[in-house]
């Protein structure tokens, strides 16, 4: 590898081929070729490239057919009673009580039909409500799995086990894990992004954590409420600063690094420091570009539709087409989807939102020829109850139109990346109560995901404290019956 220039020497290149040819020269090159010679960086450290980044793109443990992930986040717990899993028995039941019961958050009365209307879609039939008619139009390459089930009825804990593989204890999140074993394809930009209007969900930056994995796995946070460029990502641009004085900031910066690095053999936060700089300063370039839809034909934009979560999943089609790895959308702030009263103005308003966004975004990745390695997941932390909610206060202000907390059998679907389209897989009770046929754990789900991206989740592991953990924890079984 030839020697890279001396930033301080390169005031007669233009910014551009500047950032290009800076942004990996300062930690990456430099310090790899100085620690490496000084015995302090194993192999493993610097990948197959020989590069420091952590971001440099790897291969998986085998070949697998997802190579980037979508997951959009219906964060509160969506009703699959209401969605992608129809229930005629509700209908007879309706105002009575079943004969089925299972604890939940809070007390539940009696059957309660859904107020929206299913049918069948597609070649293969399947059934999905008016809520979602536009993403129904796609379900030929939809795997509805109806049969989910998580542990508790409560957000913070099934965020957490939806997000991490585990509802009590700090845990990297999976977009942290596909991040740390794929690397990404795009040096100037995150490896993982998360776009989130208006704020956070509940259990805020805990849901795209890196925990002990290094602190570049972490998900960047985006307030897509924001259109600006300024005010999505804070001081993207130095307005206080000229390229030029930039140039020589970086080179002193890089130079009080290395002689820092020399006088610490491990220093994982030193790391991160320079890791956080160099991608600061390289994102200049590019991010400006990825978020700005108005870049799109106006043909695109009207596939996606109007409002926030169009706007969301046409970025996240943008960055992933320009090798971010890991794109997870939130609806938004807190939980949008946790309907306890007035579920049926409520979640038929949040489909809105969201419907034609998402069947746009599968229809662009079918037409790119990126679907059939890009992985889209869609869901909540976990569904709601086939019962209406008695009124509880501060719950559900004395109202009986809304539905419960359920982790006991809920609805979510993939598409892409290997997934077998058009199939249903698993199913709950006459009444939804409860995963049925076939039930799928979260720690079966994130099995299957690693697995579509080409990792063994009982291999796929890091060692820490003494041990070795893996996503999945001791549990997890790979579902092969949705993969083609």
């Amino acid at each position: 590898m030839s020697k890279p220039s001396s930033p301080l020497g390169t005031a007669s290149l233009p910014r551009r081929e500047f950032l290009r040819s800076c942004g990996m020269g300062m930690g990456s090159v430099a310090l790899s070729s100085l620690l490496g010679s000084a015995g302090l960086i194993t192999s493993q450290a610097l990948g197959e490239s020989g590069s420091l980044n952590p971001l440099t793109p790897r291969a998986p443990q085998f070949l697998g057919r997802a190579k980037r992930v979508i997951h959009i986040f219906a964060n509160g717990g969506p009703s699959h009673v209401d969605t992608f899993d129809p229930k005629p028995s509700l209908d007879r039941w309706h105002g009575k009580e079943i004969p089925i019961h299972h604890n939940t958050e809070r007390k539940t009365g009696a059957a309660w039909r859904s107020p929206f209307q299913f049918k069948k879609y597609g070649q293969s039939g399947i059934e999905v409500s008016d809520l979602f008619e536009k993403t129904a139009a796609c379900i030929d390459d939809i795997c509805v799995i109806r049969s989910m089930k998580a542990d508790v009825p409560n957000h913070e804990p099934s965020l957490l086990l939806m997000n991490c593989g585990e509802a009590r204890q700090v845990r990297p999140s999976f977009g942290s894990w596909v991040t740390y074993g794929l690397g990404s394809d795009n040096q100037n930009m995150p490896g993982f992004v998360v776009m989130c209007p208006g704020g956070y969900p509940i259990q805020e930056s805990q849901n795209w954590q890196s925990g002990f994995l290094p602190g570049v796995y972490q998900g960047t946070y985006i307030d897509t409420k924001h259109t600006q460029i300024e005010k999505l990502i804070e001081n993207i641009n130095n307005v206080r600063t000229s390229p030029e004085a930039q140039k020589g900031q970086l080179a002193l910066l890089r130079k009080l690094n290395e002689e820092h690095r020399r006088a610490r053999t491990t220093d994982p936060q030193l790391d991160a420091r320079i890791q956080s700089f160099e991608l600061a300063y390289r994102m200049q370039m590019d991010a400006a570009d990825a978020f700005d839809i108005q870049r799109e034909p106006e043909s695109v934009r009207k596939l996606y539709g109007e409002g926030t979560q169009s706007r969301q999943l046409l970025i996240a089609r943008r960055l992933v087409e320009r090798g971010v790895r890991f794109v997870q959308v939130w609806h938004g702030a807190g939980q949008p989807w946790d309907n306890h009263d007035d579920l049926e103005v409520n979640h038929r308003k949040l489909a809105r939102e969201s419907d034609q966004g998402i069947a746009g975004l599968l229809t662009d990745l079918k037409q790119r020829g990126m679907l059939e390695d890009t992985l889209v997941i869609w869901g909540g932390e976990f569904g709601r109850t086939p019962t209406v909610e008695l009124p509880t206060p501060g719950a559900n202000s004395g109202k009986i139109n809304g539905r419960d907390h359920n982790n006991h059998g809920f609805t979510m679907w993939l598409a892409g990346g290997g997934v077998k389209g058009g199939t249903v897989y698993g199913s709950t009770d006459e009444f939804g109560f409860a995963a049925a046929e076939n039930p799928v754990h979260v720690h079966d789900l994130h099995a299957t995901l690693l697995a579509l991206l080409g990792f063994d989740h009982e291999k796929f592991t890091y060692h820490h404290a003494g041990r070795d953990f893996r996503l999945t924890d001791l549990h997890g079984k790979v579902v092969r019956g949705i993969m083609a």
